[in-house]
C-alpha cells in the first residue's frame, strides 16, 4: 500500500497502476462515529485484507468503497475516477451510481442470492440488466464461471438446495461475470459451517494467483497472511497499523494489534486442545 495522495489533486495525477485510492473517509451513523478520516491507496493486483475487532468499521468501510454507504467526507476515487460524485461537485445520479457500481463487484457475508432464479440466471441477471449484454454471450461466460469455481453441475438448481459453501461460491462466480476492476469481501466464510469455509477459501486464493485486484474483510488469520499483499488493521474506526503480512503477523508495532494477535492464538490454541474425558 503506497501513501495516500493529497485529498487537493485531481484524479488526473493517479499512477496507472492505481485502482482505488480512498481520501479522509468518514462516517457517522446518529453520534457513533464508525469511520474517522480513512486514507487508503490498493494498485492492480493487490490484495488488502482488512482486519480487526468486531464493530471496529471495516464491513462499513467496504460498503462506503462502492456506496452502498454515502460517506459523510472524503473521496472514493476509482481508476482515477470520483465514486458517487460528478466533477462539478454534485451527487451521482442513480442511473450514473448504478454504472459505478458495475464496476466494483461485492460479494456479501449472507450470499444475497435471489432465491426465485436459478443458479445460472443469478450469474447472468446483473450482465444482462446492468450492463446490457448480449443473452447468449453472457450465458457461455456464466458457464465457464461456474466451471471455474466448482459448479458446473448446479447450473440450472436453485440455491434453496446448494450449501453455504456452494452458494457463497455462486455469489464469487455472480461477482467475477460483472468484469470488476475491483472485487469486495465481505466477511465471505463468517455464515459458513467450519467444514466448507476452505472451498470458499479456495477460489479467493485462485483468483489472488491470477491478479485480481482484491479488498477483503476477513477473520480468517492465516488466510490473511498467506493471500495479503497488505494488512489494514482497524480499530475504533480508523487505521491503527497496516503493512506487509510477513511483517505485520510477524511483528506487530501497534499495542492492540498485538492484543487482538494474542486473543486470536488464543481462540486457535482453545480450538485445537484435545477434549477433557470425563
Amino acid at each position: 500500500m503506497t501513501p495516500p495522495e493529497n485529498a487537493e489533486q485531481t484524479s488526473t495525477t493517479t499512477s496507472a497502476s492505481r485502482v482505488l485510492q480512498l481520501q479522509g473517509i468518514s462516517k457517522s451513523f446518529a453520534d457513533n462515529e464508525v469511520l474517522k478520516d480513512i486514507s487508503l491507496n490498493v494498485d492492480r493486483g493487490q490484495v488488502l485484507c482488512l482486519i480487526g475487532p468486531s464493530g471496529c468499521g471495516k464491513s462499513t468501510l467496504l460498503r462506503c468503497i462502492n456506496w452502498l454507504e454515502t460517506p459523510d467526507s472524503g473521496r472514493v476515487i476509482l481508476n482515477g475516477q470520483r465514486f458517487g460524485v460528478h466533477k462539478s461537485g454534485a451527487k451521482m445520479r442513480d442511473g450514473d451510481l448504478a454504472r459505478m457500481r458495475s464496476r466494483v463487484a461485492m460479494v456479501f457475508q449472507h450470499f444475497a442470492l435471489w432465491p426465485h432464479l436459478s443458479v445460472i440466471d443469478n450469474i447472468i441477471a446483473s450482465p444482462l440488466h446492468v450492463q446490457h449484454r448480449d443473452r447468449q454471450e453472457v450465458r457461455e461466460e456464466a458457464i465457464a464461471l461456474l466451471e471455474k469455481v466448482g459448479l458446473t453441475d448446479k447450473a440450472e438448481m436453485f440455491p434453496s438446495s446448494l450449501s453455504g459453501g456452494q452458494k457463497q461460491r455462486v455469489g464469487i462466480a455472480r461477482a467475477l461475470a460483472m468484469k470488476p476492476e475491483l472485487l469486495l469481501f465481505d466477511e465471505p466464510t463468517s455464515a459458513l459451517d467450519p467444514m466448507l469455509v476452505g472451498e470458499v477459501l479456495g477460489v479467493i486464493r485462485d483468483l489472488a494467483d491470477e491478479g485480481a485486484t482484491m479488498v477483503i474483510v476477513t477473520h480468517e488469520m492465516e488466510f490473511a497472511r498467506q493471500v495479503a499483499s497488505q494488512v489494514i488493521f482497524m480499530s475504533d474506526g480508523h487505521i491503527a497499523e497496516a503493512g506487509p503480512p510477513e511483517e505485520f503477523f510477524a511483528a506487530p508495532k501497534s499495542d492492540k494489534a498485538k492484543q487482538f494477535l494474542a486473543r486470536f492464538h488464543q481462540h486457535l490454541e482453545a480450538r485445537s486442545a484435545p477434549a477433557v474425558e470425563r
